[in-house]
């Protein structure tokens, strides 16, 4: 199996995963053409607390039929409401033993717990919806699309927003050209704020683990710390070694502007400025920006994303007040002033109800249920979800390498198709990351 091959390099697990992929190729099929269009997936939620319990709950009109988490309290409320789902605390277990019953997993568990999981049930021949940042790393975002891309398995991250009708909206204005060709595009966030803290050090002590939590699992591929109140169940967000700051928590959220107008992918630059962070976690604010140079699509443009409460200058777009999250795309012709979920506003004053601009993504009343109907139907043979991974990964990547920008301390140059920081070899440290013994890939 996938996890107990310790001793493999990652050339020769790039290999395996070709291989595998092309051995899984029936089953996939085999799942798709069982399944009929009012059939009921069959489905495993990995981690069932926090976000684990909305993922679920959009899942309930489907068959749950078991549950993962390593701390039965945190993720008590959904193994009580899918009380016929088998139990488990380590989805290796339930791999071995259940693999046969599953047709598709959700994985919502901390940031550097999505690889694995997603790789084992790829490479078991499971559809998959990951949250996001759909990895923890650079290497693991290109390594788990190309394996998806190869296994043939339906595949959606969990950025709910890109199926939101307004965003939809917003990126077919964009698309139409409506704002000219993009110059500019501005992202930010409020996060961290009060939800957890960074430019923090590790937490000393080692407070006795609960007897709920599996610790030796928390900690799973990571490099082993005492357990402690400030990583579980929601700070480790903060921590570099377990997730990926504010911008890995609402990035790959507010680039699904660019997600679907632009088809966001592989930046050649990338500087990062940010304050307070520490070998242990992310800034408690941050400038980054992106170069991304032209294409046969598009122009050259600059991507800049603000964390901690930092927003773009208010005088490229005067005529209103910021959001705590929003988005600008500034193009030659007009820019657009938008949010989470869009519903843009256009700084020339035109109105998007006066706009001639086609339906390109189709609309969905409940949206968030929307997102995850598309997967389902993705699941069944049918379109490709909005989020699959071969549109996901790229888009992770980008948000990653702002973060080994920031971890670098230098601008770094990129080169996509090798995969490496041509300029500071010292940063290709950040691309990937040591896996704890046993979890070796």
């Amino acid at each position: 199996m996938f996890l107990e091959q310790a001793n493999q390099t990652r050339r020769s697990f790039l290999a395996r995963s070709a291989a595998a992929a092309s051995t899984l190729a029936f089953p996939f099929v085999s799942t798709r053409s069982v399944l009929g269009a009012n059939d009921r997936l069959n489905i495993a939620g990995i981690g069932c607390g926090g976000k684990g319990k909305a993922d679920l709950t959009f899942c309930q009109s489907q068959n749950i039929v078991a549950l993962v988490d390593v701390d039965h309290k945190h993720g008590g409320e959904m193994m009580e409401t899918f009380s016929k789902a088998r139990r488990f605390k380590d989805y290796r277990v339930m791999f071995d033993q259940m693999s046969h019953r599953i047709d598709a997993v959700t994985i919502s568990t901390p940031d550097h717990m999505h690889f694995h999981p997603a790789m084992q049930a790829i490479q078991a021949g499971k559809h998959v919806f990951c949250q996001k940042p759909l990895t923890h790393t650079v290497w693991e975002a290109r390594t788990l699309t190309e394996a998806a891309r190869k296994a043939g398995v339906a595949t959606q991250m969990g950025n709910q927003g890109i199926s939101s009708p307004r965003m939809r909206q917003d990126a077919a204005i964009v698309r139409a050209g409506i704002l000219g060709d993009i110059l500019e595009m501005h992202c930010w966030s409020d996060r961290p704020g009060g939800r957890w803290k960074q430019g923090i050090e590790r937490p000393s002590g080692s407070p006795q683990v609960p007897d709920h939590i599996d610790w030796d699992l928390w900690i799973g591929c990571a490099p082993w710390r005492p357990y402690h109140p400030a990583y579980h169940p929601f700070a480790w967000r903060g921590f570099w070694d377990f997730g990926t700051g504010a911008i890995g928590d609402m990035g790959c959220h507010l680039l699904n502007l660019a997600a679907l107008a632009m088809d966001i992918r592989d930046p050649d630059k990338i500087v990062a400025e940010g304050v307070g962070q520490t070998q242990e976690t992310a800034p408690l604010h941050s400038h980054i920006v992106w170069d991304f140079p032209a294409t046969e699509q598009r122009p050259a443009f600059k991507f800049h994303w603000y964390d901690g409460g930092r927003k773009p200058s208010a005088e490229l777009f005067p005529a209103e007040e910021y959001d705590t999250n929003g988005i600008l795309m500034i193009g030659t012709n007009d820019t657009m002033l938008t949010h989470y979920s869009g519903g843009g506003t256009l700084k020339s004053g035109r109105r998007a109800k006066d706009l001639e601009v086609p339906q390109l993504f189709g609309t969905c009343e409940d949206w968030h249920q929307c997102h995850y109907d598309d997967w389902f139907g993705a699941c069944r043979g049918g379109a490709p979800a909005l989020s699959h991974f071969e549109k996901a990964g790229p888009v992770t990547e980008v948000v990653l390498l702002g973060q080994v920008a920031m971890r670098a301390g230098v601008e770094i140059h990129w080169d996509a198709k090798q995969m490496k920081v041509t300029n500071h070899p010292q940063a290709n440290q950040y691309i990937t990351k040591e896996y704890r013994k046993g979890w070796e890939v």
